[in-house]
């Protein structure tokens, strides 16, 4: 199987140093928990490759460092390279740690080489067919097992298996790469985009009855019927006459005693 992990030059949150992000690490250890035979190989597209250095002592022995210019867009480097390297299984973070990377790289690398993506896996074994079965994370603790068939590209979860241990001679006797590769050309993305003149939007009316009737609630909600229906727009009135409707409609709810009746003793 052939696996390639994608590697991105992150921040340390409080120092600010150059730091391979932890998710990373994590889908190191995802990929070499596969089990051989394997070829694992970290992919990283940027200026220098310095920053993912680290990810050879973290269980990396090979490095593919492509070149780009600061600020530019990897995804037409690294879609280039990963067409042409083929592998089964692209491994990849959920989110970025404050460098120049993003979270959205492995949605436009999926979309680019046209193949399918599954976020939030926490753990990932292969089967003797050559399937891949996936743990995906649904939050709240909730897990989905999927079986699916390479190539894909998988997003790692924060609660995937801690990384490896940093190992030092390991981290020395790995390589990296440099590699030229000519960008892939990548459609242009299509915005669908509709204009639709302005219109209010309906109020959503509070204080509806839980029980009754769904007649009753909908009556309630939309001001048809009972009390709601019943009561009178005065502007600018008499304050007798505006004394008067209030004590009609508070008879009418029931809070005061009808006119004329008798008080309860």
């Amino acid at each position: 199987m052939r696996i390639a992990v994608l590697l991105s030059a992150g921040l340390h949150p409080v120092s600010g140093a150059p730091v391979l992000p932890r998710v990373e690490a994590q889908a190191i250890r995802m990929a070499a928990g596969l089990g051989a035979p394997s070829e694992i190989v970290g992919l990283h597209a940027g200026p220098e490759a310095a920053a993912v250095a680290e990810a050879l002592g973290q269980g990396l022995d090979r490095i593919e460092h492509v070149a780009i210019a600061a600020g530019d867009d990897p995804v037409p480097a690294l879609a280039a390279r990963l067409a042409a390297r083929a592998p089964d299984l692209i491994l990849a973070g959920r989110r970025s740690q404050g460098g120049d990377e993003s979270g959205l790289v492995p949605y436009a690398l999926a979309r680019a080489l046209a193949i399918p993506l599954v976020s939030d896996v926490v753990a990932a074994a292969s089967e003797p067919d050559g399937t891949l079965r996936l743990d995906q994370s649904l939050g709240r603790g909730a897990l989905r097992r999927l079986q699916v068939r390479g190539p894909v590209v998988v997003t790692c979860h924060p609660d995937a298996p801690a990384p490896l241990a940093y190992a030092y001679g390991r981290a020395r006797r790995g390589t990296v790469a440099p590699l030229t590769v000519a960008p892939a050309a990548l459609p242009a993305p299509v915005l669908a985009v509709e204009e639709r003149p302005y219109r209010r939007r309906p109020k959503i009316v509070k204080g509806a009855p839980a029980g009754g009737s769904a007649a009753e609630r909908l009556k309630a909600a939309t001001g048809e019927g009972g009390a709601a229906s019943s009561g009178r727009l005065l502007i600018d009135p008499d304050p007798e006459e505006a004394a008067r409707e209030i004590l009609a409609y508070l008879r009418q709810i029931g809070v005061l005693a009808p006119a004329g009746a008798q008080p309860k003793t």
